[in-house]
């Protein structure tokens, strides 16, 4: 058993569907989490640049004593480098194997949409993971940049005008392609799952990359006899790169409970 934290880093706040997901599945684990709130989005950003947010974040986790790194980011995801991860001292995991993996499980059709940043769906590295599990594959990518900002100003209610409208723009190409599952390839895309299945009049399956991540460190972390083996109470730590105040109001409406005393704001010169 292993009564270390489990590392779990994002762009910002959207990450923290994932954290709430392995608090759900995981009740007694201790999790440290990091919000880089100070450089978000990383959609938008350089392949290069992604890279070395990532791995200065990574650094800061393994500071802190993590057992494992989950990257609850897509961006980050589909981006940093097999070579890199696979030599660090802990095991990770990044989000697209995991939403890849059960796209291709649920599709009837191989016909898989995905949505992401622009970042994400430019990589094009969820095509390449589906096609390397499920050859027969076809998958329609579409960037859905404005979804990121919405969310993390709390605009993602299923009656919000502005997130339908956005929701609409957005997926309209997608209801042509005769798609039967889609990704959600962000982590703060969950937060719009209604209205997005409205878009497809409830008739394509809906895959939360963040859910599926936290049903495989489970059962990785049981297989490998790393569960936390304390009766301690779970901590739940959070550190973020700007504007703690934003990041604990924004949290409680991604958690449904409020974080208040467990937020500390680290500078990104100190990274």
């Amino acid at each position: 058993m292993d009564n270390r934290p489990i590392g779990v880093f994002d762009s910002g706040i959207g990450g923290l569907t994932v954290a709430k997901e392995l608090m759900r599945q995981m009740p007694r684990e201790d999790i440290i989490y990091f919000g880089d709130t100070a450089r978000v989005p990383y959609g938008n950003r350089s392949k290069e640049t992604i890279i070395r947010y990532a791995q200065e974040i990574i650094q800061f986790l393994l500071q802190h004593d993590v057992k494992m790194i989950i990257a609850a980011c897509n961006t980050a995801s589909a981006t940093l480098p097999e070579s890199y991860t696979k030599e660090l001292p802990v095991p990770y995991t990044g989000v697209v194997i995991h939403g890849a993996q059960a796209a291709c499980a649920l599709s009837t059709s191989g016909r898989i949409g995905v949505i992401g940043t622009a970042a994400t769906v430019r990589s094009a590295t969820y095509g390449r993971v589906i096609r390397s599990i499920r050859s027969d594959a076809q998958v329609f990518g579409k960037a859905c940049p404005l979804f990121v900002p919405l969310a993390e100003n709390g605009l993602f209610q299923p009656d919000n005008a502005i997130a339908k409208l956005t929701a609409e723009m957005y997926l309209e190409p997608l209801t042509h392609e005769n798609i039967d599952t889609l990704i959600l390839g962000c982590t703060h895309f969950p937060l719009f799952y209604d209205i997005i299945n409205a878009c497809f009049d409830y008739q394509v399956t809906l895959i939360d990359s963040g859910q599926e991540t936290a049903r495989f460190c489970n059962r990785f972390l049981a297989q490998n006899h790393l569960l936390k083996e304390s009766e301690d109470p779970p901590v739940h730590q959070f550190y973020v790169t700007d504007d703690p105040e934003g990041f604990c109001s924004n949290a409680a409406m991604f958690l449904g409970r409020r974080i208040d005393g467990n937020v500390e704001q680290v500078s990104v010169e100190s990274l």
